[in-house]
């Protein structure tokens, strides 16, 4: 579905978009693939792993989601949207909240009225399990995005469609533990744990990748779609990366949570499970997706009694694939 088509990404510099894009060139024939983002650094050296001479459909628009009119220009003749740009460092919006409300929701609220404008087609935005029951500002924020962009598919009243997927932690995104943890690894330990309890539902960037694509083909609009991941503890991931190296338990940080949740025992009474997915339907129209088994009333979604986990021989082999430096 997206060959000729016209594709753009919201925070296309960052991980997500990096990956989304080497999938997109590599299986599809996409009339233009378009980077919308907002730092000109990132994008001259993307540039160049992904140029313009070598890929004639790719194209790199400097812009912010806060600013309305410059949307209104990158979204031109534009089918589908993948929206993935957010502030998402936890500390840095706890202290900047405005700029982090001005990127996460004025942005989101911006992307769903300009892509009713401009005719897009559909739209996915990414959502994160901190937008569950949030205690930080971060996921209070994307749990508002989530909101403007299910509840738009009732009052644009124009033919886009728009979708929420929703996930846990990237392994290897900005921002990701691994990347620390190595770097403590090098220098001697011991590796910082905030508790040794902690669980959290795990994806690999190139998961992530194809289940938004693969939610445009299935999504039918207003529905937040839930991947069926493996969880992790944060002990297990410690001793895959730096095996017996002592740890030091820290306590957990303002914002954080012990275990995460993708899906609340008040949400499962709309909810359906069809397959690898979940999908939480929307509450206040018609539903227009897949049809799929209604979950048990008091169903949820929860990194700390998921029945599916990762052992630590599997985490080591899954960085070795992604190509973290595991022994």
């Amino acid at each position: 579905m997206f060959n000729e088509k016209s594709i753009l990404i919201t925070g296309g510099t960052g991980s997500f978009g990096k990956k989304c894009i080497e999938v997109l060139l590599k299986k599809y024939k996409p009339k233009r693939i378009i980077v919308f983002s907002r730092d000109e650094l990132k994008q001259f050296e993307m540039a160049q792993l992904f140029s313009p001479e070598k890929y004639p459909c790719m194209r790199y628009f400097i812009g912010d989601v806060r600013d309305k009119e410059r949307l209104h220009r990158a979204f031109r003749g534009v089918d589908y949207v993948i929206h993935a740009a957010a502030l998402k460092q936890v500390p840095a919006a706890e202290y900047n909240p405005t700029e982090c409300i001005k990127t996460n929701i004025t942005g989101a609220e911006n992307i769903v009225n300009v892509a009713a404008d401009c005719g897009v087609k559909k739209i996915v935005a990414l959502s994160t399990d901190k937008a569950v029951a949030p205690v930080n500002l971060y996921g209070a924020t994307k749990l508002c995005s989530d909101k403007l962009f299910v509840a738009a598919n009732a009052f644009t009243a124009c033919d886009t469609v728009y979708s929420v997927v929703r996930y846990g932690n990237v392994m290897g995104s900005r921002g990701s533990v691994i990347p620390f943890f190595i770097k403590k690894r090098e220098e001697g330990g011991p590796l910082p744990i905030t508790d040794m309890r902690m669980t959290r539902f795990w994806i690999t960037l190139e998961e992530s990748v194809h289940m938004v694509l693969r939610s445009f083909e299935i999504a039918g609009g207003g529905e937040v779609l839930v991947p069926k991941i493996p969880s992790m503890k944060i002990t297990d991931l410690a001793e895959a990366i730096a095996p017996g190296m002592p740890t030091v338990e820290v306590g957990i940080r303002p914002g954080e949570k012990l275990h995460e949740t993708m899906i609340t025992a008040e949400d499962s009474r709309h909810t359906i499970d069809i397959g690898k997915y979940y999908v939480i339907k929307p509450e206040t129209f018609r539903y227009r997706g897949p049809e799929g088994t209604p979950v048990p009333e008091g169903f949820e979604y929860n990194s700390g009694t998921n029945l599916e986990w990762l052992t630590v021989p599997q985490l080591k082999n899954t960085l070795r694939e992604q190509g973290f430096d595991v022994k």
